[in-house]
């Protein structure tokens, strides 16, 4: 099917009269992020983005297209798996007992625009762990209440970020997968691909024509142009062994030196899924609350164990984040960490680069 860009508003219309909340990218200080989307007019038309190590910008085009840049700093991960919520709330009644509040979230369904299918990779990964369907243990109720109905309008990629390298991770640039809606952008519109049957139902109610050969045919030509445009890449996609056995390379001590600790690529890591917990008691002690917040790998609290520090600089805690991702992620979930978006490469304040990290501790492994 074929959807008019003077259309994009019927589909948004079409699924907030479904139920859904929508929410896109919005341009907002001189980034893209996601927001409450009402109008089509909202997404950032005629915007792109340059992106390289510890570099983020976007420029003004003047063009029409509403989705040709590659990503921003978040992904579906905060939507989903929120930066600080409460879990539970405890208050004291009158006779000194203890009342408890689940505070499960209550949030309309959702319908996200603009998915990217590195991020679509990621929230897969993210299932299995919050889900527990690899374990048959229990799910996260909180992350499971926002996922129960998200409907996702994925977006194939069509112009990458020098920062990008989906395509060494199998992740991109076009979605095979987990979308309801899958979107090509051309300059007049959009070719639509339905990937479940509430999407067809919502699409056979917008009337639309088919999309000609021709724009099938641009759209995977434009597809191939953003594959072959992807500079960057993984030594390879399983790198366990080589990781592991390279864990005293004089590399660790040399990438410490440019690392700052300071967590961004864990923040912006669409994967990454450390939190902490903590209480917040108010001071006359009638109530507190058990929050949970995200931790990262980098920081001196994550490895603390009655009295000692496991990792206590940031050669270890950079290896430990690398290691994990790239490596010991093949045991807990059959595959990388990585989904090859190159946040962590853009958003590092010093330009650190897993791509060149990576090469260089394992020398090259296929």
């Amino acid at each position: 099917m074929f959807l008019p860009r003077a259309r994009l508003q019927d589909l948004i219309d079409a699924l907030r009269s479904a139920g859904y909340c929508c929410v896109g990218p919005t341009l907002k200080d001189g980034a893209i992020v996601f927001d409450t989307l009402h109008s089509a007019a909202q997404l950032p038309a005629g915007v792109q983005d340059a992106q390289e190590p510890g570099r983020y910008r976007t420029r003004a085009t003047g063009g029409a297209r509403q989705f040709a840049w590659a990503n921003g700093p978040q992904a579906l991960k905060p939507l989903l798996f929120a930066p600080r919520e409460v879990l539970w709330r405890a208050r004291r009644r009158a006779d000194g007992s203890l009342a408890f509040d689940a505070g499960l979230p209550q949030e309309k369904p959702l319908a996200v625009f603009g998915v990217r299918s590195c991020d679509l990779a990621a929230l897969a990964i993210q299932d299995q762990h919050f889900l527990q369907q690899a374990h048959g243990a229990c799910a996260d109720p909180y992350y499971a209440k926002r996922r129960e109905g998200l409907f996702l309008v994925a977006v194939h990629c069509s112009h990458p970020a020098s920062t990008c390298f989906c395509v060494s991770t199998g992740d991109g640039p076009r979605a095979a997968g987990g979308f309801d809606l899958a979107l090509d952008e051309l300059d007049d519109g959009f070719v639509l691909e339905c990937g479940t049957d509430r999407a067809r139902a919502l699409i056979a109610g917008m009337r639309l024509a088919p999309a000609a050969a021709g724009q099938v045919d641009d759209a995977m030509r434009q597809s191939q142009r953003a594959q072959q445009g992807m500079t960057r890449s993984l030594p390879g996609r399983n790198l366990r062994d080589a990781l592991f056995a390279n864990l005293e390379h004089a590399r660790w001590n040399e990438v410490a030196e440019r690392c700052l600790s300071c967590g961004n690529c864990t923040s912006v890591c669409p994967t990454c899924f450390c939190h902490g917990e903590r209480d917040q008691q108010q001071l006359d002690g009638a109530q507190s609350e058990h929050m949970r917040e995200w931790d990262s790998c980098f920081t001196k609290g994550h490895s603390y164990i009655h009295g000692l520090t496991v990792r206590p600089d940031t050669r270890t805690r950079y290896r430990q984040w690398l290691t994990h991702k790239l490596g010991s992620w093949h045991d807990q979930f059959g595959r990388s960490g990585c989904v090859g978006c190159g946040r962590c490469i853009a958003w590092c304040p010093v330009g650190i680069d897993i791509t060149e990290e990576t090469a260089a501790i394992c020398g090259g492994q296929p």
